[in-house]
């Protein structure tokens, strides 16, 4: 298809442009479907502006454009594309380079070649921000376009100076030295280059080696080392001593500049002292000796992790699982009889290799900051959702984490087929006995013996009363915060009959809900009659919005500081037809027949919306509904006048389509004559407001779907209603400025656990099949504790994402650091107590798509709290530990003093017998 060249004019109202905006839409909408077709390695996008692609958007979506209608467009057509706030100030304009931390979606949006090149033809601009299609993943491929390729600090040796490297990740090192040479003259034989990381020689990269820059574990902004035969060692050179096992203390100032919390950007490296290349501890040198680096007086457990850019949420998830007693004690050991190379759902063991080498480290390294940069190779290649260096989410880490780590150190080489057996009636604890024997006999790791626990799931069948028991193990509880499981919402009612003054309802809906739901609680509040209905509808700029009619919808379509109405109606009996007649009103500041033009018009206040047969209605008819919602706004004292609608004369006849109901544009000019009927004047608009008629009693209208019509306020009506119960609207929910939350008003753990085991109905995209009534349905589902493990973890849902609303809720959670007593929550009575204690808290600091993860860490045997904040480590009071940041919680069992005293009993009796023993034997 060829495309006419992007200049064009608008001239006497001639449409000039190349494309209408359908078709554009329509251009664009194929070749990006014909590009999802066809996705392979290498493909090219570009990366274009939220900004400039929004208001394209909004031009195209406009169905009514200026070509069409010889009317101007609501959104006009935008300019040429303008890339420059995506991109860094003073970056160069044939090579620009993306601001660092922007979003897909919220800065920047991705578009095939092939778009590219159609908007760059209808609309020119750029600069273009060309990238490729990668594939990653180790047994699932999944594509993703790398938007920020990895950026490497080149030193060079000879001369010091430095040089910013751009490459792929994927990229070989092969290819990296072909870059280098061909940017520096420097032949290839001749040229060695060293991962350079943190300033210190970490090992020479292959020139011949295909493996890529990402698996060579070489991270975003860090520093490679060109040294060259033949030329004079550098002073960089010269201070790298490569040994590996050199320690450099850490550095008790911290760079301002960071990426989420991290290092810095600025200079292209951590500030912080790191060391990347460790001897891996072999099972000889575990236990004991594995500590043995450590200098006198050190403490293990007390080094930082430097972050690589953007991967603070991974740290704070490893200092929480590195300070988890039963795990550390595993990994210090000899594991490597566990580890499963074969299991299909596993990372043939090296992700838990590399887990557990990352332990050492850190157990081994006093306080000196350790660079995790194998293990986050190793988690991008088998969790590709985690490459890169955007941010990312601590809980989920941990999850992948966990699971992978069980999957690797599965015992079960050859898992058995066990076949379900129906619980018959059975007792509770036979059942969950049984079930959590077969989960064992196919899952056997250090991860289930003390991680995983058992909860019981009922459903009931709302139709039959079928009941299904099942229990089934969990690795965490994700328990929401009960100030997010409701919301409330004031929505005002207005009585199309006119019975009763417009009234707000502040009603509590299911915060995922639906629009039935509100409803609903509506009208229980409004004493609804069975034969009424609420009809609801968004009210902005004095105009309706939009309807909300689809009982399924959800309630997170409508945001907080948005005006929302609902119009008490009579039902109409089913099979009749009916239109919506809506009313404007407006003319406060100028006479609606002093506008030349219906936007003109100065609206005010809340429409009123009701239904009417598609019978023609008269102006006599629209007279009566308009005088009905006034009435009870009538003032006691109004003064007898007559109204300005008869003082005023006539009005001209309307010019009415009576097929269709829709007025067109006026030919001539409005006449002010008089008519004595109508108690109102009142105009006949459209959708858009772009044109107005004016109705006579006598005047015939066909509605359509929805019939518009706008009526006149003047000094007359103002005094005899009362306007201000058309204005100042409610918002659905506002929040006053008194209204922070304090610890005073906080939410307790124990009421997020209980919302978490509540009863609840299924969602409607979640339906059960019965197999009593053979059918989907939306049974209530009620969870239970069964099983508690010994090492809990509470992951508190700070996060609610929708089709419309991403929030993060800041609620202080009321935790117990002590003493945390579950035993009443758990059905299993077997006697157990079930009192834990916290050991480790995963924080976050600020808003969606970045903020700061941190984690507080305890050392049970010293009985301390320390802060870790990426390579930074303080020591903390317990006071400190709870806090609104808090978002993953690790606790771990302790015994009761009954059983620590019945432990001492035995143990006692245990020493008595063998000393008795002993006293024989001799």
């Amino acid at each position: 298809m060829t495309i006419p060249n992007s200049d064009f004019m608008l001239e006497n109202g001639v449409c000039d442009l190349p494309f209408t905006p359908e078709e554009e839409k329509r251009i664009v909408s194929e070749l990006t479907s014909e590009s999802e077709d066809n996705l392979k390695q290498g493909n090219l996008y570009f990366v274009i502006s939220k900004r400039w692609y929004t208001s394209w958007q909004e031009y195209v979506e406009n169905s009514a454009n200026e070509c069409s209608s010889g009317e101007s467009s609501e959104a006009p057509r935008p300019g040429p594309i303008d890339n420059h706030d995506i991109i860094e100030s003073d970056s160069d304009i044939n090579d620009p380079q993306l601001r660092r931390l922007l979003v897909e979606g919220e800065d920047y949006v991705l578009v095939p070649k092939q778009v590219w090149k159609k908007l760059v033809e209808w609309y020119s601009g750029g600069p273009p921000i060309e990238r490729k299609l990668i594939c990653q993943g180790f047994y699932t491929r999944s594509y993703s376009v790398e938007v920020y390729p990895l950026c490497l600090m080149l030193t060079d040796g000879r001369d010091e100076s430095r040089t910013v490297i751009r490459l792929g990740k994927q990229a070989s090192i092969r290819e990296l030295y072909e870059k280098v040479c061909a940017m520096t003259g420097v032949p290839q034989e001749k040229a060695h280059i060293w991962d350079y990381f943190d300033k210190r020689k970490n090992g020479l990269l292959d020139p011949l080696s295909y493996k890529s820059l990402e698996e060579s574990s070489l991270h975003m902004d860090q520093d490679i080392l060109l040294e060259v035969d033949g030329s004079s060692s550098s002073q960089s050179a010269m201070s790298s001593t490569g040994n590996e096992l050199a320690l450099v203390p850490l550095e008790p100032s911290r760079s301002i500049v960071t990426i989420a919390g991290g290092p810095t950007l600025s200079n292209g490296h951590s500030t912080t002292s790191n060391f990347s290349l460790f001897p891996r501890i072999t099972s000889e040198d575990d236990g004991s000796n594995s500590l043995s680096i450590l200098g006198k007086g050190e403490k293990g457990g007390l080094a930082g992790l430097s972050n690589l850019g953007n991967t603070c949420f991974m740290n704070s998830a490893l200092q929480c699982l590195a300070h988890t007693p039963p795990i550390v004690e595993y990994f210090l050991q000899d594991y490597s009889d566990d580890i499963n190379r074969d299991n299909p759902l596993g990372m043939c063991g090296e992700l838990a290799i590399a887990f557990g080498d990352l332990l050492k480290k850190l157990w081994s390294s006093g306080r000196n900051a350790v660079a995790p940069r194998a293990f986050k190779t190793k988690l991008a290649r088998f969790a590709p959702q985690f490459s890169g260096y955007n941010q990312h989410d601590s809980q989920e880490l941990l999850a992948f984490l966990l699971d992978g780590l069980h999957e690797d150190l599965n015992k079960v080489k050859r898992k058995p087929y066990i076949e379900l057996k129906e619980s018959d009636s059975r007792p509770d604890d036979e059942v969950a006995e049984e079930l959590w024997n077969y989960h064992k006999a196919r899952n056997d790791s250090v991860i289930v013996d003390v991680c995983q626990g058992q909860y019981k799931s009922t459903l009931v069948c709302p139709v039959c009363g079928k009941i299904s028991i099942t229990f089934d193990p969990f690795m965490y509880l994700s328990v929401p915060l009960p100030s997010t499981l409701t919301r409330s919402m004031t929505i005002t009612v207005f009585y199309c009959d006119g019975s009763r003054l417009p009234m707000p309802y502040t009603v509590i809906v299911p915060k995922q809900g639906s629009i039935r739901d509100l409803i609903t609680a509506l009208g229980t509040a409004c004493c609804l009659a069975e034969d009424e209905s609420l009809l609801l509808a968004e009210v902005y700029d004095h105009k309706i919005f939009r309807y909300f009619e689809i009982p399924l919808d959800s309630l997170s379509a409508i945001k907080d500081d948005e005006h929302i109405v609902a119009y008490r109606l009579n039902q109409i009996p089913k099979g009749s037809r009916k239109a919506k007649l809506e009313i404007l009103h407006g003319g406060q500041e100028r006479a609606v027949l002093d506008s030349l033009r219906g936007s003109d018009v100065k609206l005010f206040g809340t429409p009123f919306v009701t239904y009417v047969n598609t019978e023609p209605l008269s102006g006599t008819d629209i007279d009566a509904v308009i005088s009905g919602f006034l009435s009870p706004l009538h003032k006691v004292h109004a003064p007898s006048k007559i109204h300005n609608g008869s003082e005023n004369g006539h009005l001209a006849d309307a010019t009415v389509d009576e097929a269709s109901g829709i007025l067109s544009s006026p030919d001539t000019e409005i006449d002010d004559a008089s008519d004595r009927v109508l108690s109102f004047r009142i105009f006949l608009t459209d959708e858009r407001g772009l044109n107005i008629k004016p109705l006579q009693s006598e005047s015939s209208i066909s509605p359509g779907t929805v019939t518009r019509v706008l009526v006149e306020w003047n000094e007359g009506e103002h005094e005899r209603y009362d306007s201000s119960y058309l204005s100042d609207l409610p918002e659905v929910h506002k929040t006053s400025f008194s209204a922070k939350k304090t610890r005073q008003e906080s939410i307790s753990l124990f009421s997020c656990l209980e919302a978490f085991l509540a009863e609840e109905p299924l969602g409607p995209d979640d339906m059960w099949f019965c197999p009593s009534c053979k059918e989907h349905r939306q049974a209530n589902k009620k969870l239970d504790l069964w099983k508690l493990p010994d090492i809990l973890v509470f992951h508190l849902k700070r996060f609610t994402y929708s089709r419309y609303l991403k929030n993060k809720i800041d609620t202080f959670v009321n935790f117990p650091v002590h003493d945390l007593d579950l035993s009443k929550y758990v059905k299993n009575k077997n006697g157990q107590s079930y009192l834990y204690e916290l050991y480790a808290v995963s924080n976050h600091y600020g808003g969606l798509g970045g903020g700061h993860y941190t984690a507080y860490a305890k050392l049970i045997d010293d009985n301390k709290w320390y802060h870790f904040d990426d390579s930074h480590v303080s020591s903390v009071n317990e006071s400190e530990i709870r806090n609104s940041a808090a978002y993953v919680l690790f606790y771990r069992r302790v015994r009761s003093e009954t059983e620590t005293q019945t432990a001492e009993m035995s143990t006692d009796m245990d020493y008595s017998c063998l000393n008795s023993h002993n006293d024989k034997a001799s």
